[in-house]
């Protein structure tokens, strides 16, 4: 693809066309729903999908957060309509405090449906995979994003997403909270990968989504050794290599979780409830795990209300 840069970053010749042809949408005429916040590459992933054929839902999820944030849904909702997809705006409770960004993150994922398609990038793979390594996520947690059949235009950068909306006329929202430094991601974002940039002479982010690929089909064997496991029966559990009871809790929990790796510490307290040393253990946001009968039960913590306005 024959791409040139401004002094800005911004593409300069290219074609939807051609992105379209990176990107990974179903056949066209099949139904989608889409996860769209409003920011660039949430738009360009709803004109990229119109533009594969799918019929679209857009949906838009207000957590209320920032006074006057239900306009953006007005706002995406008229995006929505001249692209002529659906449009489906829902509210989330997400009151301020301590791990916002996660607890933002995961009413998100509980009130959006299944299998929606979101607007990750090769730039958001990067820094997945940073954060999981440093979180201690292990090989699950280095393959980066999970289920990337959800997320079609993971082989796009965010300077295309970008220009997607430039071209089409599209004036992107600009949510303040992806620059507030008192979120790791943003820092990651901001300030580790322009350094690492700079330290090797190079752009991090395709090594970084290559790793991801590679350590993502390492992971996709090692789930076939997974298969007739029974990740909740701790006495089935306790007949096998450690090794692959840390992949079959590690597994399980992101399975239980919506998509959410647990950390290194998280998988040990599950493992130590394997072994019968502990009787339950916190996971992080509030989750639990508990054996009862040498089976392990999955306990969620507060679920967010889901409503339509």
């Amino acid at each position: 693809m024959g791409d040139s840069h401004d002094r800005t970053g911004g593409m300069t010749e290219t074609s939807l066309s051609e992105l379209l042809e990176r990107c990974q949408f179903p056949p066209a005429g099949t139904s989608v729903d889409c996860a769209v916040s409003g920011g660039a590459d949430s738009l360009a992933l709803l004109v990229l999908a119109t533009q594969a054929g799918c019929t679209v839902t857009a949906w838009h999820v207000d957590h209320g957060l920032r006074q006057g944030s239900d306009q953006e849904g007005a706002a995406v909702a008229q995006v929505a309509a001249s692209l002529g997809a659906s449009i489906e705006l829902v509210t989330a409770s997400v009151d301020p405090g301590p791990n916002l960004e996660a607890r933002a993150r995961q009413a998100r994922k509980d009130l959006l449906p299944s299998g929606v398609l979101t607007g990750h990038t090769a730039d958001d793979q990067a820094e997945t995979v940073l954060l999981n390594l440093l979180r201690g996520a292990g090989l699950p947690g280095v393959a980066g994003i999970g289920s990337p059949q959800r997320r079609p235009i993971l082989n796009l950068r965010r300077h295309e997403t970008q220009w997607v909306c430039q071209n089409q006329g599209l004036e992107p929202l600009d949510d303040p909270m992806n620059a507030d430094p008192r979120f790791t991601r943003n820092r990651v974002r901001h300030e580790v990968l322009p350094l690492l940039a700079e330290v090797f002479q190079r752009d991090p982010v395709p090594l970084l989504a290559r790793h991801a690929e590679h350590a993502g089909q390492g992971v996709a064997l090692l789930q076939e050794l997974l298969a007739d496991l029974d990740p909740t029966d701790t006495r089935m559990l306790a007949q096998q290599d450690p090794a692959l009871v840390r992949l079959s809790v590690h597994h399980w929990l992101t399975q239980q979780r919506n998509g959410l790796a647990p950390d290194a510490a998280a998988v040990d307290r599950v493992c130590a409830v394997v072994a019968h040393t502990n009787q339950a253990a916190e996971v992080g946001g509030g989750d639990r795990v508990e054996r009862t009968d040498g089976r392990l039960r999955f306990l969620p913590g507060r679920q967010p209300t889901k409503s339509s306005r």
